[in-house]
């Protein structure tokens, strides 16, 4: 008997077109359209609209903005959560002054949206100097599923990254250059294997507008640290994978390495 508690996930690994938002959307409306059966999420990559711009104030969204206003119309269309993130703006209440954020979405068919703003800044492309950093993390109940979702750097943190019996799904979005495609293969796997959790990393292929070559490497991986899809590298390709919550519930039982972990908190 099939499991209703399964999920399908299909992850989106595209070329960007540096600065095109219009281009951009329309050639991931073409992707999502091609999708042959009904999933459960859709997962694009990291500033999917944009690619990963270090000078925001040019394609800066509001919340009520085109790219949001793409989100949720995709996601009513396709009937599937949407999951990219989007350079947001925010005037700071008490300042008065405009904050620039690498915000995840997480867009449901309904309109619905809950977010996430990048907690680990690349200091060594100035993305700190331009964005103001997240403090808060983001985990989604969703079909009885509790997700956890991440932005690209995050993933060298394991602290951050870490389960507390929290989440059964921990997604990153990427753009990851290629020149540290072994670092990013490589810390999937350990965040899967260490947090007994499905791991699924979601990079853009393509160069970028600073010359920047991504090679992908977009993977579902499972609680045992095995890679379960069959993206290739440097290839734009669409995958839908089923992941069992029955699977992952029997290994925890069997294997409940978590009840092990060291408890610890995340000073702010």
């Amino acid at each position: 008997m099939k499991d209703n508690r399964n999920m399908k996930i299909t992850i989106i690994q595209s070329n960007i077109v540096w600065e095109d938002i219009e281009t951009n959307l329309l050639n991931f409306s073409k992707k999502i359209d091609d999708i042959k059966e009904q999933t459960d999420i859709i997962i694009l990559p990291e500033m999917f609209a944009t690619g990963f711009l270090i000078n925001p104030q040019r394609y800066a969204q509001k919340e009520n903005g085109q790219i949001y206003n793409w989100l949720s119309e995709t996601a009513n269309k396709s009937n599937a959560v949407i999951i990219g993130s989007v350079i947001t703006e925010r005037i700071d209440r008490q300042t008065n002054i405009t904050k620039y954020y690498n915000r995840l979405v997480f867009m449901q068919p309904d309109g619905k949206y809950q977010t996430y703003d990048k907690r680990h800044l690349f200091s060594f492309g100035g993305e700190h100097k331009k964005y103001s950093q997240g403090s808060k993390d983001l985990i989604v109940n969703f079909k009885d599923w509790r997700i956890k979702l991440l932005i690209c750097y995050d993933l060298r943190f394991p602290v951050w990254s870490r389960n507390k019996k929290d989440y059964d799904l921990l997604i990153y979005i990427a753009n990851w250059p290629h020149i540290r495609s072994n670092a990013w293969k490589t810390l999937l796997m350990a965040r899967a294997v260490e947090n007994l959790s499905y791991v699924i990393g979601v990079n853009r292929v393509g160069k970028d507008g600073n010359n920047i070559s991504h090679s992908g490497d977009s993977a579902v991986i499972n609680y045992k640290g095995d890679i379960v899809s069959n993206i290739k590298e440097f290839s734009e390709t669409t995958e839908t994978v089923e992941i069992s919550m029955t699977e992952l519930s029997e290994y925890r039982k069997k294997f409940p390495a978590e009840n092990d972990a060291d408890d610890f908190e995340i000073n702010i």
